[in-house]
């Protein structure tokens, strides 16, 4: 190790340190109230020193008392849950009638010439009847056609008869 000189113009501890001296004090600003900023005010800390420090504004008076804010009801919350799901099935539907309209409107013609043909051979033999009635002869005999037919085994012949009475 080497030794300090002791003529040396800063001094050091023991163990060769340099001793640190305080700064001369500095002369206080002095802040007048108007040149306080917001948000800074005289605080008094636990051990009875007075500062500036920042505070937290204080909240203006409320001249009026806020609504209590009350909770939404579970069948609200449900029904605006479901409200997309349910526009959105209607949407699907509507989108699959607009494509299947072409068939619909096909299938409706077709069961009115269902309907037009049904009617037709209902009542075609009540029109010829009456049309018979007209003419003045009166309505001919009614002739019955029977049939007779018989088969002897599982795979023998079928023979019939037809009557007309």
């Amino acid at each position: 190790m080497h030794e300090q000189n002791r003529t040396s113009a800063t001094p050091t501890t023991r163990y060769g340190d340099p001793v640190h001296r305080p700064r001369p004090v500095e002369p206080h600003t002095v802040l007048l109230p108007q040149d306080i900023p917001p948000g800074v005010d005289w605080v008094t800390l636990p051990n009875g020193v007075r500062t500036l420090a920042y505070t937290h504004p204080h909240p203006a008076p409320a001249t009026e008392a806020e609504p209590v804010r009350e909770s939404i009801p579970r069948w609200a919350r449900t029904t605006a849950l479901l409200a997309p799901t349910l526009g959105g099935g209607i949407a699907a539907a509507g989108f699959g009638i607009s494509y299947a309209a072409p068939g619909v409107l096909a299938m409706a013609e077709v069961l009115w010439a269902a309907v037009a043909l049904i009617a037709a051979g209902t009542l075609a033999p009540l029109l010829l009847r009456a049309s018979r009635s007209r003419s003045g002869r009166g309505a001919g005999p009614v002739q019955h056609i029977t049939q007779n037919i018989a088969a002897s085994g599982m795979f023998g012949r079928a023979t019939g008869t037809l009557n007309q009475r």
